[in-house]
Parts: structure tokens; sequence; C-alpha cells
């Protein structure tokens, strides 16, 4: 009798699902280890004898594959948001309160209470019940493909267990590793003389975002379902705890400990019941969810910000404990911000070994008063970031000194910056630091500025951790053999050999394109060149400023921050950010390296005429922000006979008929270091720019003075093309629509904009009338 191999692989990947299903989501093995091992074999065998027999759900696909080169980038169909924290028992209760309001009902309250799972939060498609792709959570809208280490865990099926499964079902749920099974690879690593793992959820973390996923299979990872995301083909249950039990029905693992409780005191109960048994759940936990149990109630709650509202996390209390503050060091962020951080003897709390933790930022400091020497009290915040929490003071010794942030990056030497109202100092150097280097060139080589096509992160990572590129005037002089050299480098230390190279040949056509998009960015407009030097608080709309009124690229690099101050739409806060780049050397050093490596801005020109107003004395003096110098007594100022040029050179203020405070501000402002020389210098400036500009402004575009919000596809032209012919004919683009706008571009799926547009009225073009309307003298 001939044997159908086709039954037989299915009769075998069926029972192996079953033994799978009952040892690790039902905890209740059917069979013996060593029974289920000969089915497996039996199986494997023979799918390598048919291969074209195997099922697309095998128990086989468990083991794990080759290595993968990297993590595919996943975008998730309904964002993964996360949710708002509650510590008190107050913040319960106004939890509650805040769900009975806006369900507007004096009733108790129906909630699912679950667990809240110290893992990763993992997405997993199902479509028409197979497995196809699961991902990370990533920044909650953009996920890393993790498919393949997420098949080698044996409680997620491969398969729904439904004869009518959902056309697609995004389930939401925790990825982690059970305390067993973390002792137990923790004793593996002992005995292989390894390095230990941390912490069940550190090692899940590492497992998970292994690219090999054999080294995935090897350690033990669990899952379970508690959320959903998007669904198709079927119908929404029509509470939390339904969805859950569907769940079980399909086969997902939901942890026990899921139940629905009412009102404010079943919440608190269910709290007090899970923290009495955190010690002796198999698994770690750092908290428990609460959510409005129906459905119905959910939509009508809705979302605030990035998180739900009818859905809140009630953390446990954070672990704590005492040790000795050796150092006190800053950090260097890639955006330049500068973070105090202590440095701590070894502190074992909250699971880790802490030794350091974040002091936030300056302000923190001084508030706590934390010194080097100190003994404090340190807590993992949530669990996860450890911070000092407080000083014991009885435990100071008599020689501790208070701790002052630098003046100076300690990576660069730039000047440190901290903006008026911001908690946040700031490294100013940010085309010279190391630190922000990467940050910098990723930005200065962006689509909306140099527009540098194929340098993207990986080779800006690889150019400058090799050291190629020490600062962005380094990408003009990079050769074919730099990035030849930057590939081989790379794949030596990924332990990675391209075919290419295997075959005996060396791919350059990359590299030949790179090198040609750099040398095409060496002309960029005026404003695009400004906005790719990441300037703080300097987007497109400001470098287009900047472009407009002052023409020239050497004048923006020397413009003070007074006159910044009076053009168009630069505040105090920007202007000042501006001023405080340029004068940053090491900035200008790098910006002399880039026109020495041939950049030239295009499109240059002499400054507006527009400007002649700008430079009325009286706007200019008050720009000079002198503490109660505003315009109405620069206007008397002036109105004496005062020019800027007399005020700089006035050693008395108090007989022009001003109120004494103001008089007394005048003084105390010029007597400080430099600030004459600030007046003297905007004075030349003023003259200078006086004697360029043209007599007249050229005709406006007849658009000036309207605004327009561009939003959906338009058939023939990006959105960037649409943008600069409406600011050609004097138009302005903004990115929302309001009482202000006076037409909205709308192409193919437009969104909330139209409609927004169509409540408040505003004029609404497709690409044809937009065209019209350009055309109109």
């Amino acid at each position: 009798m001939e044997v159908d191999f086709k039954t037989r692989i299915a009769q075998l990947s069926a029972e192996l699902q079953r033994h799978l299903h009952a040892y690790h989501v039902e905890d209740a093995p059917t069979i013996p280890d060593a029974e289920y091992d000969k089915l497996f074999i039996e199986l494997q065998k023979l799918e390598e004898a048919h291969p074209e027999l195997a099922l697309p759900d095998s128990p086989t696909k468990r083991v794990g594959a080759a290595p993968l080169p990297q993590f595919e980038q996943v975008t998730h169909s309904v964002p993964m948001l996360s949710l708002n924290n509650g510590f008190t028992d107050e913040d319960i209760e106004n939890f509650d309160r805040r769900v009975r309001e806006g369900l507007d009902t004096a009733a108790l309250i129906e909630y699912a209470a679950e667990v809240k799972y110290d893992g990763l939060a993992i997405n997993l498609r199902y479509v028409d019940g197979l497995l196809v792709q699961a991902a990370t959570r990533g920044d909650g809208y953009t996920g890393e493909d993790v498919t393949a280490n997420i098949r080698t865990i044996h409680s997620i099926p491969l398969r729904l267990n439904t004869d009518h499964p959902p056309a697609i079902l995004d389930v939401r749920g925790e990825v982690l590793m059970f305390k067993k099974d973390f002792e137990a690879m923790n004793a593996r690593q002992r005995e292989a003389g390894q390095k230990e793992f941390v912490n069940p959820r550190n090692a899940a973390a590492g497992s998970l975002r292994q690219l090999d996923s054999r080294i995935t299979a090897s350690r033990k990872l669990s899952f379970f379902a508690y959320g959903v995301g998007a669904l198709e083909g079927a119908e929404m249950p029509a509470s939390h705890s339904a969805l859950l039990a569907w769940y079980r029905q399909l086969g997902l693992p939901v942890a026990k400990e899921a139940t629905v409780v009412n009102g404010y005191d079943g919440l608190m109960d269910y709290y007090k019941q899970i923290g009495r048994a955190r010690p002796t759940m198999p698994y770690e936990i750092d908290g428990v969810v609460y959510k409005a149990n129906r459905l119905e109630d959910q939509r009508t709650l809705g979302f605030v910000s990035r998180a739900p509202r009818f859905a809140l996390a009630h953390k446990f209390p954070a672990e704590e404990a005492l040790t000795v503050v050796q150092a006190i060091e800053v950090q260097v962020g890639r955006t330049g911000a500068i973070t105090p951080v202590a440095r701590l003897a070894s502190v074992f709390v909250g699971g880790v070994n802490v030794t350091n933790a974040t002091l936030h930022n300056e302000d923190e400091v001084r508030r706590k008063d934390v010194r080097v020497g100190d003994t404090v009290i340190v807590r993992r915040a949530g669990d996860v970031i450890p911070e000092v929490l407080a000083v014991v003071l009885e435990r100071r010794p008599e020689s501790t000194v208070a701790y002052e942030l630098p003046k100076a990056c300690l990576v660069c030497g730039s000047h440190v910056v901290r903006e008026e109202g911001e908690a946040i100092a700031r490294c100013s150097g940010g085309l010279f630091c190391s630190a922000q280097r990467k940050e910098a060139i990723r930005h200065f080589a962006g689509r909306r500025m140099m527009d540098i096509e194929g340098l993207g992160d990986r080779y800006i990572d690889n150019l400058v951790e090799h050291g190629l590129v020490k600062r962005v005037a380094d990408l003009y002089a990079l050769k074919l053999e730099d990035l030849l050299e930057m590939k081989r480098l790379a794949d030596e230390r990924d332990g990675t050999t391209p075919e290419t190279v295997a075959q005996g040949k060396i791919a350059t056509k990359w590299a030949d394109n790179l090198l040609e998009a750099i040398a095409a960015s060496k002309n960029p407009p005026l404003e695009r060149l400004l906005f790719a030097l990441g300037i703080r608080h300097v987007g497109e709309s400001t470098a287009k400023t900047l472009a407009e009124w002052l023409g020239r690229f050497d004048l923006i690099r020397r413009v003070p921050a007074a006159l910044l101050r009076v053009l168009p739409d630069i505040g105090g806060v920007v202007a000042d950010s501006i001023a405080d780049f340029f004068a940053e050397p090491k900035n200008q050093e790098a910006i002399d390296a880039l026109l020495a490596a041939g950049v030239a801005p295009q499109g240059e020109h002499p400054p507006s005429a527009k400007l002649r107003e700008k430079l009325d004395p009286v706007k200019l003096m008050a720009a000079l922000a002198i503490p109660k110098l505003t315009e109405p007594r620069s206007k008397q100022l002036v109105e004496e006979g005062v020019t800027l040029e007399a005020l700089a050179y006035l050693q008395v203020f108090n007989v022009f008929g001003l109120p004494a405070t103001v008089s007394e501000s005048l003084d105390s402002w010029m007597a400080q270091p430099g600030n004459r020389e600030q007046v003297k210098a905007l004075h030349l400036l003023r003259e200078d720019l006086l004697a360029q500009l043209p007599q007249t402004a050229a005709a406006e575009g007849h658009l000036t003075g309207k605004t327009f919000v561009l939003t959906g596809t338009l058939p023939t032209m990006g959105r960037d093309q649409a943008a600069a012919l409406i600011e050609a004919k004097g138009g302005k683009v903004s990115g929302s629509v309001s009482k202000k706008t006076h037409y909205l571009v709308a192409g193919a799926d437009a969104g909330s904009k139209l409609a927004k547009a169509q409540e408040l009225e505003v004029t609404i073009l497709d690409e044809a009338g937009l065209l019209a309307l350009l055309e109109e003298k």
C-alpha cells in the first residue's frame, strides 16, 4: 500500500500542534517529551524528503533559520499607543472619576483588569488565520519585523484554532521570559563561562532582537495576548473580557490573572491582590492595567494625546536603595542636550546593578542639592530609569561643594547655552561637536536640506564610526576608495561576506552613485543651506525668511540677535538661537570648511528693500532686549536726539525724562561687559545695510498675504513643487488649517484637513484651480 505522505505530514503537524498547545499554553502535557521528540523527528524527515508538502504552520518552522542581515521596518496599521501611569490611590480615584464623567454616569464602571507584564510589546498579524508577520512596538507607529524570531515561541500559534478565521487580525501582546526559564538560561551561561543576563526583561529583549533566529529558538520565550489592532472579516467583541475569551478559543495564550471588576473599590482590591501574589508569580510584572471593559465605553472615552482615556497602568512602587555619589559627569546627547549623570557606587535595585543615575538637568541637581560624596536614595522610576530621588543630608561629608554645570561642552569645548524658560542646557557646537556628529550629518543630508540621495543612517553611522567623516565638510572630500574601505570595515565588524566579495568581485555602483549625489548637493538654494546647518529652532519657514530678507550667507553669519528680532516671524528665542550658533567659533570653522569644500548657495541677492522699515532706530533700540526699554521708551529717547551710536557712548540716562527704573536698567545693562560694543556694532551694521538697500522693493506677487494649506496627493506635482510655485507668487504655505487660511489645495486621499477647511468655509482648490490662480495677474 502506497504511503500518503501529504496526509501523514498533515496528521503529524496537527498532532504536534495539539501537544504544543497543551504543554505551553494549558500547562498540561499530554505525552512524554521522548514521545513528542519521536513524532517531531518523523515529521522533520518527511519534510526534508518532500519539501513541497511542508505546511506553512509546521512545528518545524519553530527551530530558527539562517541569520538576517538586518530587521526590516514595519508600519503598524493601528498605532500601538502607550498608557498613562498612576501611582497613588488618588491617581486611581481620579481615573475612575474621569471615566464616569466621560460616560456621564454615576453608576459603577465595569473594568477589565490585567497584570502589566515586564516584557516587550509585540504585534502579531494573522491573515486568514495564518501568522504572516510579527513586529515590535518601536515608536508606536513603526516597529521592526521579528517574524522569524516570533515563530520560535511555542506558545504562539502559527495558525489560529478556527475554521472561520478573520481576514486580518492584529493581536497585541507581550513577549517575556518566565523566571524559571531565565534562571535556567543563566545557569547555562555560567557553565559556558559567558556573561549572565541581569533580569528576565533584558534577556527577553536580547533574545527577541537576535538577527539569528536559531539563537532565539535556544532561549525559552513566552507570550500573552492582551489587545487588538486591525480586525477585518470578523465582528469586534463587545468587551475587552470577551476579546480575551475569543483569543483563548483561537488558541492564543491569555494570562489567568485577567478578570473583570467594578468601580474604584474593585480596582484597588485587584491591585492589592496582585501585589500580594507578585513575589510568587512565574514572571515579572511592574503593575496592573485597568481598561473600561465595554467597547462602546472605550469608543465614547476615546484618546488624549498618545494614550487612551479609557485605560490606565497602575504601577507598583519603585524599588529604592542607598548608595554614594562618586562623581557627577555630563552626557552630551545627539541634539546637544547636556544631562548631568551621577556615577554611583554599585547598588542592586529594581532587579539590576545600578552604577549611573540621571540627574535630569541643572535645576534638578540644585533643587535636590546633589553633591559628590553624598549618600543618596536611588530609585528605578517605573522599574526602568535609575534616578537619584533624594540626598541623605545627615550623612553628608563636610568637604562637599555645590555642583555647577560646565560652561563649555566637555566633548568639543563649545560654549553651553541655556535658553530662557528651558530646563535643558545645550552644547552650541552643533556642526563641530563629535557627540552630535551623526545627528548633524543626518539632518544636513536630509531631503529637504542638502538632499544627498542615498546617504542613509547606515552609511552615516559607518562613516562616522570608522573615522572617515568627522564634520559635514568631510563628506565632500570622500573618494571611491574611502567608501569601499568603509564597506569593508563594516562587513568585517558585522561578520558578513557579501556575495560579490565571495565571488572575488567588488561592487562600486552604489559608491559611485553616492559620490555623484554628494557632488550634486554643492549648490543648494540659500534657504536649504541654512536649514541644513541644524540651527536650533530654525525650520524651513525661518530659513526662507532669513534668505528673503537678508539675501546673502555672509551677512546672515554676522547679523546680531537685535536685528534678527525685527524680522517677521522671528521671536526673541529664535533670534538668540541663531546668533548663538554663529557666535560659536567652532561652528564658523565648520562653515568655512564647507565653503572651502566647494559648497556655494544659489539665489543670493542684496538685502530686501523691505528691510529699510525694519532698520528704524526705535525698533532696533527696543530689539536690544534691554530690560524695561520698551518701544515707547525707545521712541522717547530717539525724539530726544539719541541715536544708536549716541546710546553706545552715553554715561548717564536720567536726563531724558525716563522713569528712574528705566534709567537704572539702562545704566546696569551698559555696565555689563560687551554690551556697549554690541550697540556700536548694531549701529555700524545698520549704516552699512542702509547704504546697500535699493530705494524701492521689488513688485510683490499677486498672492502676497494669502495663506495656503496643501493636503492629499496632487495629480502631476509634489507638495514641494506646489509650495515653491505658491511662494514664488508671494503666498505663504502653512501646515495646518485655521481661520487665517485663505485656500486649501486638496489632492487625492485628502484627510482631516479637508474636513476642517469645509467646516471653516475655506476656499478649496484642486490642482487645476491652483494653477489657474497662479496664472492670474
